[in-house]
């Protein structure tokens, strides 16, 4: 029993001497037996866009004067645009740089709803929007729809999260669909959905002419249109107010920046008539509504 008791002791003593003759030899070889190999790194994953990314792109370059009054991104935060949104715009352009690329790098879909219609300048329109954007570099793919006074459906599928328009409204008053307009935009959303307007303001102690010819729209008006499509006011925001702007110019809205409109023929003038004071009034005074379709 003392046999096996001593054997195994012995053993143990010339390993662990074993043992520390390596690790000197190793030591003075230079060599790290201890360290363990590095972990391999991560890859650096690049944060998606945002707002104020996107609005500060150098695509941009063209459109940044107006933001000033356009206020693109409060306005699209007041709308509540978020990643991986089906978000559609009516009539498209001027927001098309912000809003295409900004659901192109966070997983959402852009539609552009363009104007229906066979006439040489709403065919003209169209071509030139497509050509500018639909495949350019970092606007995703950009989906089609079309909107006017004909009998058709914006989409197939009536799944849009949110549905914007931008100073439009009198133009389909002035068409005569202002009504359909509304009901079209209702079948177009998912229900929750958003419809996001930003329309010239006439001041409620106006009369509102319901064919829109000034360019200005009541938000009383635009309320009720809402309304008789079935649609939920949700909030107004003062976000594109001009206290400046009284809404009563000699040529309506289009006195303004960014038309400035002035008649060739002189005889149309006003005597009185400033370009310049109208200039400095900025652009229109701006209604910003939300509505929402029902659950």
């Amino acid at each position: 029993m003392t046999i096996f008791k001593t054997l195994p002791t012995t053993v143990m003593g010339a390993s662990l001497l074993a043992l520390a003759a390596c690790s000197l030899a190793a030591c003075s070889s230079g060599t790290q037996t201890d360290v363990k190999p590095e972990a391999p790194k991560a890859e650096t994953m690049q944060a998606p866009a945002t707002l104020a990314d996107v609005i500060a792109h150098p695509r941009r370059a063209e459109n940044t004067s107006r933001d000033q009054f356009r206020n693109p991104k409060e306005t699209l935060e007041f709308f509540g645009i978020a990643p991986g949104q089906k978000v559609g715009e009516v009539w498209p352009g001027w927001y098309t740089p912000i809003i295409a690329p900004y659901l192109a790098e966070n997983d959402g879909t852009y539609v552009a709803i363009l104007r229906q219609g066979d006439e040489e300048r709403t065919l003209k329109r169209n071509a030139a929007f497509t050509d500018k954007y639909v495949g350019a570099e970092g606007f995703g793919t950009i989906e089609i729809g079309k909107f006017g006074n004909e009998d058709v459906p914006i989409l197939e599928t009536g799944d849009l999260d949110i549905l914007l328009t931008f100073r439009n409204v009198h133009s389909w008053m002035r068409g005569g669909f202002g009504d359909k307009a509304f009901a079209d935009f209702y079948a177009a959303l998912k229900p929750g959905g958003t419809l996001g307007i930003v329309q010239h303001r006439l001041p409620e102690s106006a009369t509102q002419d319901p064919d829109g010819g000034t360019g200005y729209v009541q938000e009383s008006y635009i309320k009720d249109m809402a309304k008789r499509a079935g649609f939920e006011f949700v909030a107004s925001s003062e976000v594109n107010a001009n206290p400046r702007d009284t809404a009563d110019h000699p040529f309506g809205v289009w006195t303004l920046p960014p038309a400035s409109y002035v008649p060739k023929d002189a005889k149309e003038i006003p005597a009185d008539f400033d370009a310049e004071l109208f200039k400095n009034i900025g652009e229109s005074d701006r209604a910003t509504l939300k509505f929402r379709k029902p659950l």
